[in-house]
């Protein structure tokens, strides 16, 4: 026997049917009916109308309108669940007022139905009855409203109250809270799903299809990009109407970038959390609807208006050659650990959707977010494949970055490269299409898994991050690790078929500091996130030229521009593909917050002010200028690997290491103390062929890079290297690019402290 405590809509009531010594355990309790008049229609103190449903099809899951029987139109609902007892789906009207038609056809753990004349623009949610036992990982409880996984538009947002928990949050006791079902109805408190038409086609939309080699990404936040825009509209700004208008666009053609890569889009909720400080989850990593735009970004409205707002920002990306890779967070959900509110799939099924502890009232958390998906689990596996080829097929997405990948990739419980996961993307007809992403690690044991993800893989390189970082503030005694970052990593991707851009580089993401404040602060300054400085990593790898912060020293300030020239040169002259964080190309600053994830306020937002500044203008313009020559060289985005050897016979080889005094690098070298390197790119010897199967022809490089902090001369390689060298870009100079000339090969240069020179080779 067993106690059973729960909430009612009237308060707390305990029912004592048995004595025990261990913790309570409620007994399963039936879902509410509604009750009728006697006529059969709702009357006084009854409950919701109950609308008419045919049987419908299992297939497709979610809510589709379409038209029925007889030709009546209608909206089909298909909803996996298995265990459950009961499912409703519970239309709102714009007052509120529900209506629930019972699904009681049930396929293949599927129950599904069709209701007639349910249009689009319609409301919707679920009600799932089973049992209420927590201690088995059974969370039924048919008085929380459910967000349908598969709704296309969410209207509304989460206002985490006590009665969106499935279990009494502020019980007083609270190692017992969450096996106390709170049966207190939580539809006023949660979003309701948008039933959408299926109206458009892709036919006027041009793909850019550019090759991974050829890609440069930048990293955009929807919101904060266009918050302050001055070119876009007041109505448009922080919309996905702002990211797709000229004037936004205007400035990514003008940088040259290939790709926008969007933090995370997918519905999500705040958490509770930041919601009693006053903060709200601006990057979104965060999830409870993995079909449906984030309504907040919309212009457009929240009753499907999002969802062809986002498809015109992408036909407008499109047009500019531009692609669009979204950032998904498939590995864990706003619905938290055993504590957390029921929003969506643990009422549908907990059991099923999440990955279990061995105390199943828990989670098994990868993720550090409470809750890890089931992705070994056939119909998880199935939602986020769904999702991943509707965002491909119905919304012209590019390609994504996925979150915590490797807790993707776990199997039972270790990270497996032949997982479910892995194996289905690798041979699905529209995904393995498409570019992908990896962030290649995650938190548990075994989870940093940089360089292993199988061919069709790219992944955030983050020891290209951390080694170009320690170089240029002085803490690396050789020049080993900045070779391999430079030359594309082949220590980390040289295997089963890899290429050079399997390495997406990157010195700054969302996630850290931004480029001006890697080289303005040694610590983080978190203050506003009011978390006593316990969040954010200690592990910056930055340095602050001096002066910790804001400062009016010039030699300060002109040493920071100078290493930010520095960085973008060593990011955008390196082989793979590189990845620039939104606004660091103006000198964006968040006052040395490595973890603004809860700022929505100009600590966050792009400041397009700093345009009028000469100084960040320039620095702008030569990130643009970087960007321009590695498009026009294919030298400076090779698709294969150095070899270290010559293609032709009257060729280079195709990659030389050179000391400051111009001998070649030896072996011993490699491994004595240095902060200056030499890197020769023999644009005669590029293994790559142009589209009618022409061998590649490219001017040659010679790239100088020092990190100590005072001058050295450096002497330029001679032959059969080149006659001389023209230079081309000089980090320490003022002017950007710098007064032409040429130098002949032999002579020693002064490389000034702390700088980068690039030179063009001109051949005997």
């Amino acid at each position: 026997m067993s106690e059973t405590r729960e909430l009612s809509p009237a308060g707390p009531v305990e029912g004592v049917a048995g004595a025990t010594g261990t913790a309570p355990r409620p007994a399963p309790v039936a879902p509410p009916r509604p009750r009728t008049g006697d006529d059969g229609r709702p009357g006084r103190g009854a409950g919701p109308a109950t609308a008419t449903v045919w049987p419908g099809t299992p297939q497709p899951l979610g809510a589709r309108f379409r038209t029925g029987p007889d030709g009546r139109p209608g909206t089909n609902f298909a909803l996996w669940a298995r265990g459950a007892e009961s499912v409703e789906v519970c239309l709102f009207d714009d007052e509120g007022t529900e209506t629930r038609a019972p699904l009681t056809e049930l396929t293949h753990e599927v129950w599904h139905g069709f209701v007639p004349d349910v249009m689009p623009g319609q409301r919707y949610g679920y009600r799932v009855g089973g049992r209420w036992d927590p201690w088995t990982g059974a969370r039924w409880n048919p008085a929380k409203l459910l967000l349908d996984p598969y709704a296309r538009a969410v209207d509304g947002e989460f206002s985490l109250t006590p009665e969106t928990y499935g279990h009494v949050r502020d019980w007083p006791e609270r190692d017992a809270a969450d096996t106390v079902r709170d049966n207190r109805d939580s539809a006023p408190y949660v979003p309701k799903g948008v039933v959408v038409e299926d109206d458009d086609d892709w036919e006027d939309d041009r793909r850019p299809k550019t090759p991974w080699s050829d890609s440069v990404i930048y990293e955009v936040h929807v919101r904060g990009f266009t918050k302050t825009h001055p070119g876009v509209p007041p109505e448009l700004r922080g919309t996905y109407a702002g990211l797709g208008h000229p004037a936004a666009v205007a400035h990514l053609t003008r940088l040259g970038v290939t790709a926008v890569e969007l933090l995370p889009v997918h519905q999500f909720a705040h958490e509770d959390h930041l919601e009693r400080r006053g903060l709200r989850n601006y990057w979104g990593y965060n999830s409870v609807g993995y079909f449906a735009p984030h309504a907040a970004y919309s212009a457009s409205g929240s009753r499907g208006g999002q969802v062809g707002e986002f498809k015109r920002m992408v036909r407008s990306l499109h047009a500019a050659g531009i692609e669009v890779i979204l950032d998904v967070v498939y590995n864990h959900t706003a619905e938290g650990g055993q504590g957390g509110p029921t929003l969506s799939l643990r009422g549908i099924d907990n059991r099923g959707y999440y990955r279990l502890g061995q105390d199943p009232r828990g989670y098994s958390d990868y993720t550090g977010c409470g809750n890890t998906l089931n992705v070994v689990q056939p119909h998880v596996l199935r939602l986020i494949t769904d999702s991943l080829r509707y965002w491909v097929t119905e919304m012209g997405v590019d390609g994504f970055r996925f979150d915590l990948a490797a807790a993707l990739a776990r199997s039972m419980h270790d990270v497996d490269m032949l997982s479910p996961f892995l194996a289905v993307i690798a041979q699905d007809p529209v995904l393995r299409r498409v570019k992908l992403i990896a962030e290649p690690w995650d938190v548990g044991s075994g989870g940093y898994q940089v360089g292993a993800f199988p061919p069709l893989w790219t992944e955030w390189n983050d020891r290209f991050r951390d080694t170009v970082r320690d170089f240029w503030r002085g803490a690396t005694g050789d020049v080993r690790d900045l070779g391999y970052r430079l030359s594309g990593s082949s220590d980390l991707y040289d295997w089963g078929g890899r290429r050079p851009y399997a390495s997406v580089n990157f010195i700054t993401a969302h996630d850290g500091f931004t480029l001006r404040d890697l080289v303005s602060y040694n610590d983080k300054h978190n203050e506003a996130n009011g978390e006593d400085g316990q969040d954010g990593t200690g592990d910056n790898r930055s340095w602050n030229c001096g002066a910790e912060g804001p400062s009016d020293d010039p030699q300060v300030t002109a040493l920071r521009a100078r290493q930010i020239r520095n960085l973008l040169a060593t990011l955008l002259l390196s082989t793979g593909v590189p990845m620039l964080v939104a606004g660091d190309e103006m000198g964006r600053t968040q006052g040395g917050n490595n973890n603004a994830y809860c700022q929505d306020n100009p600590t966050s937002w792009v400041d397009w002010s700093l345009l009028e500044d000469p100084q960040w203008r320039a620095v702008r313009d030569t990130a643009a200028r970087l960007i321009a020559l590695r498009h026009r060289h294919p030298v400076l985005r090779r698709g294969g690997f150095f070899s270290g050897l010559a293609i032709t016979p009257e060729g280079l080889r195709d990659v030389g290491w050179f000391q400051p005094d111009g001998r070649e690098m030896s072996e011993q070298d490699w491994y004595a103390p240095s902060s200056t390197l030499g890197m020769f790119l023999s644009g005669q010897d590029i293994p790559q062929r142009d589209a009618r199967g022409e061998r590649l022809v490219d001017d040659s490089f010679l790239l100088l890079v020092h990190g100590h902090h005072e001058p050295v001369d450096f002497s330029l390689p001679g032959a059969p290297w080149a006659a001389s060298y023209e230079l081309l870009l000089d980090t320490a100079a003022d002017q950007d690019p710098p007064a032409a000339g040429t130098v002949a090969a032999g002579a020693p240069v002064r490389l000034e402290a702390r700088s980068v020179r690039l030179y063009r080779a001109i051949r005997l």
